[in-house]
């Protein structure tokens, strides 16, 4: 793992156990985020459209294995869901923006249930530029919520009104390669959604990305 990411990271986890660095974790982790981002935001500057598509480690296992578009849709849909459907309870970017139609995508859900081929041809099918306004979207939503949030909340999971708005929204895939996400994501706390979806699977993802740039170069 980079070794700054993987320091603020850390600095972040600490941060969040104590009422007195809550805020500053919170801090700690909008740093990251942007971070992070610019590496989203360098891919689009650098990259060209055929190396959204690439996937020269099919075979392998891993993340690394997919797609740059694959894994952004990915990072963003799950951000999307576990920030506005299981935590705050309200609409999701996706839907409230039309994301579907403006994204060109054949599927609403995380793509966990998809492999190989189906991940190249989901990938060419995406409109990058919607999928960057959309990625854009869903960083701001769930900065506007963690800033908002208070130390209280943290210990609070997942209620199951959410946890059945999440099913009837069918967003996440009846797959098993899919459908375990469910019950991990309400099996946990606020801070420990916070600990996942909304950084390390970001760092998880992006470096598996920038593994897929160096073979592509």
């Amino acid at each position: 793992m980079n070794k700054e990411w993987s320091e603020l990271n850390k600095t972040m986890q600490a941060q969040l156990q104590k009422r007195e660095t809550f805020r500053g974790g919170i801090n700690t982790l909008l740093i990251l985020r942007d971070k992070l981002m610019d590496v989203i935001l360098s891919f689009k500057n650098e990259l060209s459209r055929e190396d959204f598509n690439a996937m020269p480690f099919i075979n392998a296992d891993g993340y690394h294995s997919k797609s740059i578009a694959y894994s952004l849709w990915h990072i963003f849909r799950i951000e999307d869901i576990v920030a506005h459907t299981l935590i705050s309870g309200d609409e999701q970017v996706f839907f409230s923006g039309a994301f579907a139609e403006h994204i060109n995508s054949p599927i609403i859900t995380t793509e966990n249930e998809l492999v190989k081929q189906q991940i190249a041809d989901f990938s060419k099918s995406l409109d990058l530029d919607e999928l960057y306004s959309y990625i854009s979207e869903v960083k701001e939503g769930t900065e506007m919520m963690l800033k908002d949030m208070s130390y209280d909340m943290l210990k609070r999971k997942v209620l199951p009104e959410n946890r059945s708005d999440l099913l009837k929204l069918n967003v996440v895939s009846d797959d098993e390669s899919a459908a375990w996400l469910v019950d991990y994501w309400c099996g946990k706390d606020i801070r420990g959604l916070i600990q996942m979806p909304f950084s390390r699977h970001w760092i998880m993802h992006i470096e598996a990305c920038l593994r897929i740039t160096h073979k592509l170069k």
